[in-house]
């Protein structure tokens, strides 16, 4: 591996949390492990499931010097190349509760609309999905094959999230959001529990203990979903790393000042689905005390990462690896090659660090930008 590939990768910010302290009790209070273990048996019995794949990235951990690094490939979840797929169809599931009258409805910056989509095909029940005008015409159209209605709102991801709302409470739609505010914490409680079934099937994929998980995060969904995962399903508490855009790191700044922090994002970044300025209101309570250590990377090292995979240069199959999975494997990259980043993290021969590769080629379009950029560059090299 050519090495300086990634000893050059960058982050912006670190930070350790002062208020760590991980209580499985206390998470498993806000995610009970009724949820959760319902949300395996439910999602387990559907036609084509099966567990994604927990691939070794051998040549990394080899040029890391780290025991293991797990790389779990969302790429194959479902045929919808996201984890997304685990929490918007099962909620949709237990929203619609066998009526086939009943008509759901979603904002969303892609993934998620996708699995809700998906899940009210499912089911044969109609869904409606809102999007803002930054949401490309590739994921659009995509949500549209599954037979959704989709209507794009000038705007943000907030616009759009306004305008489903208050269509809703006039239509009499039932809203199946990702995210929490006051008086709407049950549905985004059910997607976390559908997120939390990727731990379950590691615990089983691995005999080895995992010291270090990865977490991308947005809204923080799909971390925290993960850590009560962790608090159910694995014997030993592994460090938690969350990872976030530089000009969207509404966890590392909330974490940092030890409460809910808005950031304004002045330029969306190009990991989408995690270019969020706040802190989903169920996640937070999970995440706060949870989550040992935040990093913010910037968007310049993407293409690379995202060629690197497709190539084979980490492990011994190459993976299709969307714009918000190349962010595990360079926050992994920065940590390991700063010196003081890797001794804070203890990070060593004996660590076996778990990556989620959330997602595949979910915008086919874009997935192609960055791998022909990122190929261009590995070409230079």
């Amino acid at each position: 591996m050519q090495k300086n590939l990634y000893l050059n990768q960058k982050f912006t910010k670190f930070i350790s949390n002062d208020n760590f302290e991980f209580d499985r009790s206390k998470i498993l209070k806000i995610l009970n492990s009724d949820l959760l273990e319902d949300a395996y048996k439910t999602i387990s019995k559907w036609q084509k499931y099966q567990p994604t794949p927990l691939e070794s990235l051998n040549k990394l951990s080899n040029e890391l010097k780290l025991n293991n690094i797990f790389y779990k490939d969302e790429s194959k979840r479902f045929g919808l190349k996201s984890f997304k797929a685990l929490g918007g169809a099962y909620a949709v599931e237990q929203v619609s509760a066998g009526k086939k009258n009943v008509v759901v409805a979603t904002a969303t910056a892609g993934n998620h609309g996708k699995s809700v989509a998906w899940g009210a095909k499912r089911l044969g029940i109609a869904c409606k999905i809102f999007i803002s005008e930054f949401v490309s015409d590739t994921r659009a159209n995509e949500m549209r094959k599954l037979g959704a209605d989709v209507v794009q709102v000038k705007g943000n991801y907030e616009n759009s999230l306004n305008e489903c709302i208050k269509q809703s409470k006039k239509n009499g739609w039932e809203i199946v959001q990702d995210v929490a505010w006051e008086n709407y914490l049950t549905v985004p409680k059910l997607t976390m529990a559908g997120y939390s079934v990727m731990i379950e099937e590691i615990s089983k994929q691995t005999d080895q203990y995992i010291t270090h998980i990865f977490l991308q995060a947005g809204v923080g969904g799909m971390a925290s979903g993960v850590i009560a995962g962790v608090a159910r399903y694995f014997k030993r508490i592994p460090k938690i790393i969350v990872i976030e855009p530089e000009n969207a790191d509404c966890v590392l700044k909330s974490i940092d000042a030890g409460k809910l922090t808005k950031v304004e994002i002045e330029k969306e970044s190009i990991m989408g689905g995690m270019s969020c300025g706040d802190v989903s209101l169920v996640p937070w309570q999970i995440l706060k005390n949870s989550v040992n250590n935040c990093i913010s990377i910037p968007d310049e090292d993407i293409p690379l990462s995202v060629a690197m995979l497709a190539k084979g240069y980490f492990g011994d199959d190459k993976i299709i690896a969307g714009e918000c999975s190349a962010p595990a494997v360079i926050s992994l990259n920065v940590s390991c090659n700063n010196e003081q980043i890797k001794k804070d993290l203890e990070l060593d021969m004996n660590s076996n660090v778990l990556l989620i590769g959330c997602e595949g080629d979910t915008d086919t379009k874009l997935y192609k930008e960055l791998l022909s950029k990122g190929s261009e560059k590995l070409s230079n090299v």
